[in-house]
């Protein structure tokens, strides 16, 4: 489990007042200490994660987040920075002390909670400080809340019970491919060895699709493109050819009409995003002029070539279907910027590197400010001349 990327993981956050005892429940959950813990306030100053199996869950990622309320000179940058973790998680786990009960403060962070459609349990810590009444007077206030100590074991050993509980019954399984194809389908995945790839090894929408085959009983085969024409010759009755998407062109040319074609990158806007959404964020290419403003965005950093599908490709193959010369920013790994009103369209990467509430949480925020959204392999395969086809294992219609 420890191999398992962030993006896969259920990611859960510990909000709460500062000196709540966030760190010491998250280090009590974990069974050793990874955020500092100390009397005093604003201890944790940036977000700290432990990604670990959570049995019998599975694979979670914890994050530590700074003290809400905190006075100190750069209490404001850590609260944003504890506000921005908002948009990957998946449950939010909010922690009050005992003898320090801030209801106001509570009510307003849920607020911000609920705005991300964030489900999220409270927990109450310390209880070893206060007396029977106090709790009722707590209880009285605080929706069934989780009460523990993290100096009781076996409290803590309960608070994990609940958020396994919880999860489970919140969370759904996703899949890339297999809600998609029956067991016993046959795919071909298509990965050309060019600059872009990894020496020595597959990336990572690669190896996500692999294992979902696995997962599901989906027979898949792997070979480069200039072994996809004698695969297809070996391979009878194929039903789905995924490629890379900057070989669309290519591919879809030796692929037959009659077997479905799709690329890694619209399978993770399907399984991430709203597929539906990027499709709509086409529409507005015919429409881009010289003035025009559009931002790429990519999940991860990496070094960029010649070959680069995000800022040499996508652009190339844009101004020469447009004629024209269009401005474009360029965003990587977490800077993603709230002002996306300065722009006219927005296209993101596959998003392997982080998860499907961080990806809708950007959606979210598009909508808000009426900028259309796209991604890098639907906008591959209009450029190509082939969205109609590349979306057609969905059923959209």
């Amino acid at each position: 489990m420890d191999t398992t990327p962030n993006s896969n993981r259920i990611h859960i956050t510990f909000l709460g007042k500062t000196n709540a005892g966030k760190s010491s429940l998250m280090n009590a959950l974990i069974g050793h200490g990874i955020s500092i813990v100390s009397p005093f306030e604003g201890t944790t100053t940036d977000p700290v994660t432990k990604a670990m199996e959570l049995t019998p869950l599975g694979p979670v990622l914890f994050t530590d987040t700074a003290g809400l309320l905190d006075t100190s000179p750069l209490g404001d940058l850590r609260m944003e920075k504890t506000f921005k973790t908002l948009s990957s998680t998946d449950f939010a786990i909010y922690v009050m002390d005992a003898t320090d009960m801030d209801y106001d403060l509570y009510e307003k962070t849920i607020e911000k909670v609920n705005k991300y459609n964030i489900p999220h349990m409270v927990v109450i810590n310390k209880i070893d400080s206060i007396s029977e009444d106090q709790i009722l007077k707590i209880e009285k206030h605080i929706k069934n809340p989780v009460l523990v100590s993290s100096k009781n074991m076996y409290s803590i050993l309960n608070l994990k019970d609940k958020i396994i509980e919880s999860l489970n019954t919140k969370l759904n399984e996703e899949t890339i491919l297999g809600n998609l194809l029956m067991p016993n389908s046959k795919i071909i995945m298509v990965v050309p060895i060019d600059s872009e790839a990894p020496k020595g090894r597959l990336i990572l929408p690669q190896v996500q699709l692999l294992r979902d085959c696995l997962d599901h009983g989906i027979k898949s085969y792997v070979v480069r493109d200039t072994e996809l024409e004698s695969a297809l010759l070996d391979i009878k009755d194929v039903d789905l050819v995924v490629t890379d998407s900057g070989a669309f062109k290519k591919v879809s040319q030796i692929v037959p009409n009659h077997i479905k074609l799709t690329s890694f990158s619209i399978l993770l806007a399907n399984q991430k995003g709203n597929i539906k959404t990027f499709i709509k964020g086409t529409d507005k290419i015919k429409s881009l002029d010289e003035s025009s403003k559009i931002l790429i965005s990519e999940s991860c950093s990496h070094n960029y070539s010649h070959e680069d599908i995000g800022r040499v490709k996508i652009p190339t193959m844009l101004n020469k279907l447009l004629n024209k010369d269009l401005n474009y920013d360029f965003k990587m790994a977490t800077d993603f910027p709230e002002d996306l009103e300065k722009y006219d369209l927005i296209i993101h990467c596959g998003a392997c590197m982080v998860n499907k509430k961080a990806m809708n949480s950007k959606i979210m925020l598009c909508k808000e400010k009426n900028v259309p959204i796209t991604n890098y392999g639907i906008i591959l395969a209009y450029l190509t001349g082939i969205l109609d086809r590349s979306i057609e294992i969905f059923n959209l219609e």
